[in-house]
């Protein structure tokens, strides 16, 4: 082995304003809209809010694991680097890949999303006819409309990661100020009789409960982008946790103006929930239309998020000679993984071809990969507890052993759910994609060892860690490519 060792790096450009952005905005996104209405209906205006209170504190438990171990590996590809310091290669491997899976899965899904959502505000014309799949009918116009998105956001991507994150702050402020405008309107238009009932039974309660766990998928990208961020360690860690609090309260505010807003026939029969009851109860359909607008930005937060979610860890994995390493390539100007950027950006774009009801299989099966991704990072934190006492830790949890062990009871509640024994199992068509994605990762694994067989335990250190994060027992001085 050649005693030069270059690995790329990524420009730190990110501001703690970016980073709350960031994490934000990726977790709020489009559902709330569509689902607001649903989570009152089942549970009940009290039962919905407490059921995202619980929620909330069964992620903190995880989110607390994600903060330790960001600002102690403050690397591309979160997930990634975490469980390779303590599980090694192949559970590395494996958490990778399921959280590249997650990230994809949803991103895919967020053209088709843009499109419904423009098409609510001024009607697209169906004009020419592809193919129908899973009930919906595929139009050449509404296809354009998801990949112009996608195209955009891939431009912003490979300009530079503070180019993206300027686009996420100021759509992050947008969706802001949108969500309060529709607290306050629901206020003083809407009606306190419509809070009735307060809670309906325990079957609608453990109902909002199974979806929960998605509406909270978000504040991990923040590991993914560590590298290229420019704040105080330690901060990283309050940044995330903070993340989580501010999304469940964002999340309790919509379910009660949407309550208040408008009576339960309205959230009930509405195209779009949110939309529907803020036009209801402002007395002018032109409220719901702004309020569509809104959730575009949200559309494009959590779109954008993902994508530099995704597009980091196949950057590290390349980095690392996981995957072909062309994706562990930097460009030479932006400083941006180009090659990932490029993947990503392929699939976005194309997914709209197979429609908004199949790509809902895609967003539930992805689900499945970040419990996964989070029941790894659980256990990393446990075993680096064990194995690295010593390890530098800006931010440590107290109670580190409790807390480690109750994220492992939450990421394993999570698995459940989706799990056929689970009351919210995947469905069998989404079991394939999820039985695909993973035979496609064991080829790409068995190709990567075998042409990387020649890589060295401290080679890999170095490209996975760098020379400031690197086990000293396992280090290798080299040159590094700026």
């Amino acid at each position: 082995m050649s005693s030069k060792v270059e690995r790329s790096q990524l420009a730190r450009a990110m501001s703690t304003r970016d980073v709350i952005a960031l994490a934000f905005g990726t977790m709020i996104g489009w559902g709330w809209i569509m689902l607001a209405g649903e989570w009152v209906s089942l549970a009940g205006t009290l039962g919905a809010i407490l059921a995202f209170a619980v929620g909330a504190v069964l992620c903190v438990f995880v989110g607390m694991t994600y903060a330790e171990l960001t600002p102690a590996l403050p690397l591309a590809g979160g997930e990634l680097v975490f469980s390779y310091r303590g599980m090694g290669y192949l559970p590395s491997w494996i958490t990778g890949w399921m959280i590249t899976f997650a990230y994809v899965g949803v991103a895919a899904w967020e053209g088709p999303a843009l499109a419904t959502a423009i098409d609510y505000v001024l009607p697209v014309p169906r004009v020419g006819y592809l193919w129908s799949i899973a009930g919906f009918d595929v139009y050449i116009s509404w296809v354009l409309i998801g990949t112009a998105g996608g195209a955009l956001l891939a431009i912003l991507n490979y300009r530079g990661v503070k180019s993206s994150a300027i686009f996420q702050t100021f759509a992050t402020i947008a969706l802001a100020i949108g969500g309060l405008a529709f607290f306050f309107g629901s206020v003083v238009k809407g009606d306190a009789a419509h809070l009735l009932p307060a809670f309906t039974d325990s079957r609608g309660f453990v109902a909002v409960i199974l979806m929960v766990p998605a509406m909270f998928v978000g504040f991990d990208v923040i590991p993914q982008a560590a590298e290229e961020m420019k704040i105080p360690l330690n901060k990283i860690a309050k940044i995330l946790i903070a993340a989580i609090c501010m999304a469940a309260f964002w999340y309790m505010l919509m379910i009660l103006s949407i309550t208040l807003s408008a009576p339960a026939d309205v959230r009930d029969s509405g195209g779009v929930p949110v939309a529907d009851a803020f036009a209801y109860a402002m007395g002018n359909p032109v409220f719901g239309k702004i309020m569509i607008i809104v959730a575009m930005c949200g559309i494009l937060t959590s779109w954008n998020g993902f994508i530099i979610g995704a597009t980091r860890v196949l950057f590290s994995m390349g980095r690392a000679k996981m995957l072909p390493e062309v994706f562990g390539r930097v460009h030479k100007k932006h400083n941006t993984p180009t090659a990932a950027i490029l993947l990503v950006a392929i699939i976005t774009c194309a997914s709209p071809l197979l429609g908004k009801s199949a790509l809902v299989w895609f967003v539930d099966a992805s689900a499945f990969g970040t419990v996964v991704a989070y029941f790894m990072v659980a256990l990393s934190f446990l075993f680096l507890r064990k194995r690295e006492p010593d390890l530098a830790r800006p931010y440590k949890v107290k109670g580190g052993a409790v807390v480690g062990v109750l994220a492992i009871c939450v990421a394993l509640f999570f698995l459940y759910l989706y799990l056929p024994i689970g009351p919210g199992s995947l469905l069998p068509v989404e079991w394939v994609l999820v039985l695909v994605w993973v035979a496609l990762g064991v080829v790409l694994y068995i190709m990567n060892s075998v042409k990387n067989k020649s890589v060295s335990i401290e080679e890999r250190e170095f490209l996975l860690f760098g020379d400031e994060y690197s086990r000293p027992d396992r280090r290798l001085h080299t040159e590094r490519k700026a």
